[in-house]
Order: structure tokens, then sequence, then C-alpha cells
């Protein structure tokens, strides 16, 4: 806002020294008008060492920002140096400015040789606490899961249905898409890269055996894991996170029912139930993905790399697939819950809660992939 034609301009005088004086503001206290600096006005009083200020403000016109602003130096300056202040002659509204302005006291980062540093060998020793804690809250919270898995065996657990069948068209039949997209590209580029060399040595056929053999194996499994941790386990933690904003998760406790039995075990029995029909399917596109490319790039007839893929792949593979695509499923579902619960209760939070259950489940799923190749290799299957 500018400052009105012919008004006068903003003034401020002191009158009056010793035990009392006075602040006389006067003219039109707008900031285009170029109104008196804070700073000059507070040295003034600094020099006239007064113990109680008052103010006139009967000569004041119009105002903006710009007189609060003088009025909060004015007022930390007397605060600072025990001055007693009569607001009673300030225009009507300023005084809740001004305590609306005091409300929330600016915070700033301390500076950096002001902070605490801290060791190397602390900073290494809080990290091995803070795993230590998130691995037994982790192996808690699975615990919780068994022991609702043990009641529901036993039909006393609460589970809904409704929801149960809901989840599993959610994690099933929503997800055919995107995992049909990714499992025959993963097969149409190991199929590409399986004729480059085994083109070298007269024997392309042999792509199938090596598409046939990884994908059913290990690459379906984890090509449907990895895309249940990015889309389902996300959506689960940022369910449960925000059920857990909004308090939705304490009610529940308050009324008795249990949130693993209620939230978790659907959402659980849903993906492990679903993950290896997804991995079955991935399966079948990454092949079609690896005879694509052999059929485009080697020549080969399709008929002919499908015998050779039936010869390769024999039933304990797909066993093998459809364990670890269980394992997976659960992996997600738990890492996507256990988030989720232990979420705070505000906007960032929740994100933050995503974040953390897809990394989690994929870091577990990695971890599950190599323990279950050391026990399938262990066992001969």
């Amino acid at each position: 806002m500018s400052a009105r034609a012919g008004s006068p301009p903003a003034r401020a005088e002191l009158v009056g020294t010793g035990a009392r004086a006075v602040l006389r503001l006067s003219g039109e206290w707008r900031l285009a008008g170029a109104p008196p600096a804070a700073e000059v006005v507070v040295a003034r009083l600094a020099r006239a060492q007064v113990s109680e200020l008052a103010f006139d403000t009967t000569g004041l016109g119009g105002w903006d920002s710009s007189l609060p602003s003088l009025l909060l130096a004015v007022r930390a300056h007397c605060r600072a140096h025990d001055i007693e202040l009569a607001p009673a002659g300030l225009p009507e509204g300023v005084g809740a400015l001004l305590t609306l302005a005091e409300a929330v006291p600016l915070q700033s980062a301390p500076p950096i040789d002001a902070r605490p540093r801290v060791r190397p060998l602390a900073r290494l020793g809080r990290r091995v606490i803070d795993a230590s804690r998130a691995s037994g809250a982790l192996f808690a919270f699975v615990g919780e899961v068994v022991l609702a898995l043990g009641r529901l065996a036993r039909g006393r657990g609460r589970f809904r249905r409704a929801e149960f069948w809901l989840i599993v068209q959610q994690v099933g039949a929503e997800a055919l898409p995107i995992v049909s997209l990714v499992s025959f590209l993963v097969g149409l580029i190991l199929g590409y890269i399986g004729d480059q060399q085994l083109a070298r040595f007269g024997a392309r056929i042999y792509v199938a055996d090596l598409v046939g053999l990884a994908v059913v194996m290990q690459i379906g499994a984890l090509v449907t894991a990895i895309v249940l941790a990015g889309r389902t386990g996300a959506a689960f933690a940022a369910q449960l996170g925000s059920m857990q904003a909004n308090e939705e998760i304490d009610a529940l406790r308050t009324l008795g029912i249990d949130p693993v039995e209620f939230l978790v075990l659907p959402r659980l029995l849903a993906l492990i139930a679903m993950t290896p029909l997804l991995a079955l399917y991935a399966d079948l596109m990454g092949i079609l993905g690896g005879a694509f490319a052999a059929a485009v790039v080697g020549g080969i007839n399709p008929t002919e790399y499908a015998v050779q893929t039936v010869q390769a792949v024999g039933w304990n593979h797909f066993v093998q697939g459809l364990i670890s695509a269980g394992v997976y499923g659960a992996v997600v579902a738990v890492s996507g819950c256990l988030r989720g619960m232990q979420s705070g209760r505000d906007a960032a939070a929740v994100g933050a809660t995503t974040t953390s259950a897809v990394v989690t489940a994929i870091l577990h799923i990695v971890i599950a992939a190599a323990v279950l190749t050391v026990l399938f290799d262990a066992v001969g299957l």
C-alpha cells in the first residue's frame, strides 16, 4: 500500500525522559512512505534511559505492517532493559497483532560450530543400537502376526472375509498389467542377451533353457515381489499410516479389537495367496518375452522354443519358484504393515513410512532370495 497524496509523513517522537516517557506516533505509517527505522527509535529510547514508556497515537493516520514491526522492536528493547510498557494508547487491533507475532518464536538452526560433535565411534554405536531396536521391533511384530494366525486357525480370530476378498482383488487382478509388462520386458532382455552370447557357439536354441530356468526359478518371483513391494507394500503402509494418524488404530484397541488380526492378517494372507499365482503368470510372460527375442533376433521357431523350454524346465523348478514367491509375498506384507503400524501422526510421517516400507521390503526380499537359494541347493530341490 502507498501513502495517500498530501498525507503527513510518519513520525516517531520520544517525549519526556527520566522516570516516564511517551512515544508519540503520528502521520501515515506505510511501507511505501519510508517510516522511521526501528533501530533509530530504539537508539533514542536507549539514550533516554526511561523506566516507563507510554504511547500517544492521537495523530496517527493509516498504518500497515511497518507499525507493528516498530512496536515489536520497542517491546523487545523494553523487556531486555526492564522498562514498563503502558500499551493503552495503541490503536485497536495492534495488540492482537503483536501477540500473534510472538506466539510462535522464530527458530533458527544453531551455527555449525555450536553443534555438538559426535565421534565416529559414537556414531557407529548409535547406528548399531538403532539397528538392534529395529530388529527387535520386527521380530516382535512377526511374533504378534504368528499368534494372530494361531488364533485365526482355532477360529477365535476377528477376520473380515469381505475385506480379504477386496484386498485379493487389489493385489491380484489389478496388478496383472504392470506384472505383465515388466515380466515380458525382463524375459525379452534375457532372451536377447542370451542369444547374443550363445550365437558365438552355434547354440542359439539353448536360449530357451536359459530364459526358462532363470525366469521359473528366480526372476519371475523376484520381479513379482519387487513390483508388489513398490505397488502393494507402499499402499499398505500408506493405508495403515493414515489410520494411525487419524487415531483409528487407537480406536480399535479401545474397542478391544486387535489391529493385527483386524488389519494385518487380511493383507498378509491375500499377498501370500496371490503372489505365487502372479509369479506363475510372470513366468509365462517372461518365457513369451524370451521367445519373442529368440524369434526376432535368432530366427528360432516358436514351436522349437516351446519344446526346448518344456524339456529344460521341470516340476522342481516350478516348486522352487512358487515357494520363493510365497515367502516374498509374506515379506512384502509384513514390511508394509510394520511400517504402517509404526507411522507417526502427520502427513510427513506417512510419506516417510511409505518410502521406508518399500526399502525394507526390497532389502528383505534380496536377503530371503539369498537364503532360499542356499536352502534349495542344500536340499537338492
